[in-house]
């Protein structure tokens, strides 16, 4: 398996949400939401609608960990998860496949759905779906600083694990690189 990459260019963060719209608002709240909760899309793609209304927290049992966790969802993302799940109800995948009855897209599927909108607007970094989780705490990183948080959140063992996962550690090493000319 390749090793996928955070997008660490704002630019190119806000063309590929754009692509996503352009395919579908399904496709698009997908991405929305993983780079805003930094959720595994194995966990994002089981939520259900009564996940999200009338909620401030997602509130799941993780699949890879089996542990709870409890994230706060950002009020911006409350209101756009309001219009999105108008007229779904409670017990319906948030994010359906249009497959079957009230079965979750693939991680398969929306995998395909982000290399092709990564393609469209030019993305030739490796991206996945692992890389919404990336993006989430290379910007969180990148505002707030605090490894330890990020540490517990991502439920890493080793504050070096989580600064190589969101792609710092190869910031660094090229910003050292570049400052050094002999």
């Amino acid at each position: 398996m390749k090793c996928v990459e955070p997008i660490r260019d704002k630019n190119q963060l806000e063309a590929l949400k754009t692509a996503l719209l352009h395919c579908s608002y399904r496709d698009y709240m997908i991405f929305n939401v993983g780079i805003n909760s930094g959720l595994r899309i194995s966990d994002l793609l089981q939520l259900k609608v009564s996940d999200a209304l009338d909620k401030t927290h997602f509130l799941i049992v993780e699949k890879k960990t089996k542990k709870v966790k409890r994230l706060k969802i950002q009020p911006e993302m409350l209101e756009e998860l309001k219009v999105y799940i108008k007229g779904m109800k409670p017990n319906e995948y948030l994010f359906k496949s249009q497959k079957g009855e009230n079965k979750p897209l693939s991680r398969v599927q929306y995998w395909r759905i982000l290399n092709n909108a990564a393609e469209k607007v030019g993305i030739t970094e490796s991206l996945g779906c692992h890389s919404m989780r990336k993006t989430f705490g290379y910007w969180q990183y990148q505002k707030n600083k605090d490894v330890a948080m990020l540490q517990n959140l991502f439920n890493h063992s080793s504050q070096s694990i989580t600064l190589r996962y969101i792609g710092i550690n190869n910031d660094l090493m090229d910003e050292a690189i570049d400052g050094l000319k002999l």
